[in-house]
């Protein structure tokens, strides 16, 4: 009998999460099923119990539930206990579950092995203080960069995620009317601007020669941020499909002790322009 994973949140009709498990099952011989629950924030943790006590050997969350997972869960990776939010579930003896959150380390694994970017000594700006820029601050600073700035806009909430992490490198926080001249390898746009059109306000020139700028979103088109990157000279303007693919493969990893390739499976969902 396969072996049932699943991926749980709210909507969740549109995720690709399955198709890539899917080619991950075929590539390493896993006979698994992979299917998608939808839930309610009231019966999210029902939800849960109720999948691994029916068998379930994992459990991939997204949107909304990632800090209700976190709260649910027993034990948690450093990364999860850094961002306060989890995106993998793993079941353990006595029916109790651990935490991780893989969101960070697909986004690194994605710039550094996919597409060749080198971390150290370069000065990255991270757009965005909520979830999602918390879900992948650690892996980055982790890197070697030489600086991490972090940018909102409200000043204080990016200040507070630079003081949580202070520990781990170099790494302050301001609001977006504060960015002045300063100009950066990378810019990593976290926030959800993008869903309604949109783009951070940023200054002309924030972009240092042959910088990068990479959108934690992803579409069948480029997104607003990859054309704002495109249109204002950076190098290279990367969408989020990879970080999806490798944060997948990483949890994959974490249930069944095998990391798939990537590669042909990126391949695979890049839609052609």
């Amino acid at each position: 009998m396969p072996q049932r994973y699943a991926v749980i949140g709210n909507p969740i009709a549109h995720s690709k999460s399955p198709l890539i498990h899917a080619a991950f099952a075929r590539q390493t011989g896993a006979d698994l099923e992979y299917g998608r629950l939808l839930a309610v924030p009231d019966d999210f943790e029902e939800a849960v119990r109720r999948f691994f006590a029916d068998g379930g050997r994992g459990l991939n969350v997204t949107v909304p539930f990632k800090e209700q997972a976190f709260r649910l869960a027993d034990e948690h990776s450093p990364g999860a206990a850094a961002a306060g939010a989890v995106n993998t579930l793993i079941p353990l003896p006595g029916g109790r579950l651990r935490g991780d959150n893989t969101d960070g380390v697909g986004l690194v694994r994605d710039l550094r092995e996919n597409h060749g970017f080198a971390f150290a000594g370069r000065r990255v700006l991270l757009l965005g203080a909520g979830g999602a820029a918390r879900g992948v601050l650690r892996p980055l600073l982790e890197t070697g960069l030489k600086e991490l700035l972090i940018a909102n806009r409200t000043a204080a909430r990016a200040a507070a995620l630079a003081d949580a992490a202070a520990d781990l490198g170099a790494v302050c926080g301001c609001g977006l009317t504060d960015l002045g001249g300063t100009d950066f390898d990378l810019i990593i746009n976290a926030t959800a601007a993008g869903l309604t059109g949109a783009v951070p306000p940023l200054p002309p020139r924030c972009l240092a020669p042959g910088a990068w700028t990479y959108d934690l979103l992803y579409g069948d088109r480029p997104t607003p941020f990859c054309c704002w990157g495109l249109a204002h000279g950076a190098a290279r303007a990367l969408d989020g499909l990879g970080m999806l693919v490798e944060q997948a493969a990483e949890s994959f990893r974490l249930w069944r002790g095998i990391r798939p390739q990537t590669a042909p499976v990126i391949e695979l969902l890049r839609p052609t322009q």
